[in-house]
């Protein structure tokens, strides 16, 4: 599981005319180039040695024909599901699918109609709402209850208020974005037995599953229970966790037979079941060799994530971080600031030169808050912090 290494995460990747979407659309998605880019959720360090050397030997090959998925493949995030979940994962669970919020849009289109409805849970990741919306299926929100413990928790008996005979799915993310909540095993436990119990199928986007910080323990969606299992589909990655969501490595894993075999059939009919070369040679090495690379980067973005608190608390105090529990984004809570959405983002983006998520971009409840993307070296999240700190002058909100 290990390939050791030295890995310097405090190195500045000059990422411009890469065809990057974090840095090099700058100025057509906010107005300005120079701005810091601390918002799409990849992260600015390396992709680790392993991966990057897999792909560089299969390229060495130099003929690029088709390919199918190889035994190394599946092995790899079976053996890769048990290290990390103590989750023993069958093969035949197990299909490729090209991309996380594609499979959400095929699943829906398997599963359901137009006019149908699908359960989210705002603030939350804003293709849950954009998709089926675009797909022409009702969005019913069962919004997440912030806690004065700065938590977001489920509210189950709202959740059990709205659904009605033609709610069909309810769309998870766990670890949660943007509140970076790892959901408990009882948490996840009662959401399944209702979704169970009124007819709801749970599409689980687990793909910060991996990135759960040591002290919090992320329980794959049909770990749960045999209910949970067979109620839902589970979509994962390693393209966050190790920096290449540009190669498109996503996957289902399906307990349920009569679920898998409707999906996959979907899948296959299409061929949406076929990855890419890379895809399967990145997965591969990311699995068989990540575990060392994982727990250093996760111990700098921890790192990243106190020295953030820390300054806000020290410096911005009107400013208050949600720590999140996995990941590499934090949830910025500006309400104190007393500013309307439209100052908040341009406090942001037009006094600080820091291009930052808007938190209504995530629905009801994100009003107030801006999400900061934290992988990245600490030197650039001084200076962003720096930047907006010196702003406290010119609009006194601080």
């Amino acid at each position: 599981m290990m390939e050791s290494s030295t890995y310097n995460f405090d190195e500045i990747v000059d990422r411009r005319n890469t065809n990057c979407l974090k840095v090099d659309l700058l100025k057509e998605r906010y107005g300005n180039a120079d701005l810091i880019p601390l918002w799409v959720a990849d992260m600015d360090f390396r992709t680790p040695d392993f991966i990057v050397n897999a792909i560089r030997k299969r390229c060495e090959h130099e003929v690029f024909g088709y390919t199918f998925a190889p035994d190394a493949y599946y092995e790899s995030i079976i053996d890769w599901q048990n290290y990390r979940h103590h989750w023993e994962v069958r093969r035949e669970w197990l299909c490729y699918i090209p991309g996380i919020v594609k499979g959400i849009a095929f699943a829906l289109d398997c599963f359901t109609q137009p006019g149908d409805s699908v359960i989210i849970q705002p603030p939350v990741y804003h293709p849950f709402r954009l998709v089926p919306e675009m797909l022409g299926r009702q969005v019913v929100n069962n919004p997440l209850k912030p806690g004065d413990d700065g938590e977001y928790r489920m509210d189950m008996e709202h959740l059990e208020s709205v659904i009605d005979d033609r709610c069909r799915v309810l769309l998870l993310c766990s670890p949660h974005n943007p509140g970076g909540v790892v959901w408990d095993k009882e948490t996840l436990g009662r959401l399944a037995e209702i979704c169970a119990r009124r007819g709801i199928l749970v599409i689980s986007d687990e793909i910060h599953a991996e990135m759960a910080y040591p002290q919090f323990s992320h329980c794959p969606f049909p770990m749960v229970s045999d209910t949970a299992a067979a109620c839902s589909l589970t979509f994962m990655a390693p393209s966050k966790t190790f920096n290449i969501a540009g190669i498109v490595t996503s996957y289902a894993v399906i307990p349920d037979p009569e679920i898998r075999n409707k999906f996959f059939s979907f899948l296959r009919a299409r061929e949406l079941n076929e990855g890419t070369i890379f895809s399967y040679v990145a997965t591969t090495a990311a699995y068989t060799h990540g575990a060392e690379w994982l727990g250093r980067m996760l111990a700098y973005v921890m790192g990243n994530v106190s020295f953030v608190a820390d300054y806000l608390e020290r410096e911005i105090p009107a400013i208050r971080l949600y720590r999140p529990q996995a990941s590499f984004l934090i949830w910025l809570d500006c309400r104190a600031l007393g500013l309307g959405q439209s100052e908040l983002v341009a406090l942001f983006k037009d006094k600080a030169g820091l291009a930052l998520n808007d938190g209504a971009m995530f629905g009801c409840g994100g009003e107030g808050y801006m999400r900061l993307n934290a992988g990245c070296p600490r030197s650039v999240l001084k200076r962003a912090l720096d930047n907006l700190r010196a702003c406290s002058g010119a609009t006194g909100a601080f």
